[in-house]
């Protein structure tokens, strides 16, 4: 999420374990493992029951973030396993922490290798972020004057590196809210009916995957990708323009291809169309902003 400070990016991650759909028996056999591992089982906790939330501050190192130290233990990427990461003021993380995640976010594993061992730790988990669009946060603020050079705006988002945005699904501006939206007493949508919405199409997953290695649809690669994100030629049309002007990598189409068929399992459609293929591609922000 990229926005001005004050904007609500935080607290919108923090909403989002509340329309995720509850732990299954086995996930939260995983997440008990992990944080009994750590240490960090309480004593009258047999089962963790809620998906985990975790907020490392952005001076965090390494072996803190992926696990590891003289006797490895689990980092937050696997005490994250099941729920959600959520990383804000992004480009302040040392460069280097940020690019151990590549792994655990391709492979949903975290392999710790020492001298004597070889570990590996679960780490499948939501990574959400969020950072302002320059040094000073109000380059997309109409109230505030952006003082911050065109170099200054390139350096601070020269920290996040293609690689590791290619990784992630939605790039998505979140705007200054107005001092009318803050005195609005209309109600949009609830987090339960928004749950509500989730939990249907992960019902649509759940029947359409039945008998294959997906789970749900960002397990989809290869054939299953093929076969389950399948494009009339219109559709395959607009793709092909929007990844030759945008210049997208093969990870950033397949990425664009499972949030496409998501948003066509939350309308409860069975085909992708163009309409939900743009809206995947303006979920990504920052790869429109790199031409």
């Amino acid at each position: 999420m990229i926005g001005p400070p004050g904007s609500g990016k935080t607290m919108l991650a923090q909403r989002i374990p509340t329309v995720l759909p509850p732990l299954s028996f086995t996930e939260a056999l995983e997440v008990t493992k992990i944080y009994s591992v750590a240490g960090q089982l309480g004593a009258e906790t047999a089962l963790v029951t809620q998906r985990p939330f975790r907020t490392p501050h952005h001076t965090i190192s390494d072996p803190g973030l992926v696990g590891g130290g003289t006797h490895p233990r689990p980092g937050e990427v696997s005490m994250a396993h099941r729920g959600v990461l959520f990383l804000d003021e992004l480009p302040e993380f040392r460069k280097s922490v940020l690019e151990v995640m590549r792994q655990p976010l391709e492979d949903g594993t975290v392999t710790i290798s020492r001298a004597a061992l070889s570990l590996s730790y679960p780490a499948d988990f939501m990574l959400v972020a969020a950072m302002n669009p320059c040094p000073c946060g109000y380059l997309s603020d109409e109230r505030h004057v952006c003082h911050c050079t065109a170099a200054q705006i390139q350096r601070y988002r020269s920290r996040l590196s293609g690689p590791l945005l290619d990784r992630i699904d939605l790039h998505v501006e979140v705007p200054a809210v107005q001092y009318d939206d803050l005195r609005h007493t209309g109600r949009g949508d609830s987090s339960a009916a928004m749950r509500e919405r989730i939990l249907q199409a992960r019902e649509r997953q759940d029947k359409r995957y039945q008998g294959t290695p997906c789970v749900t649809n960002a397990d989809l690669s290869g054939r299953w990708l093929e076969e389950y994100c399948r494009l009339g030629s219109a559709e395959h049309v607009f793709l092909e323009k929007a990844v030759s002007a945008l210049a997208l990598s093969a990870r950033a189409y397949t990425r664009i291809l499972r949030i496409a068929r998501t948003i066509a399992d939350l309308a409860g459609h069975d085909a992708i169309t163009c309409a939900g293929l743009a809206e995947a591609v303006n979920c990504r922000t920052l790869d429109r902003q790199r031409l």
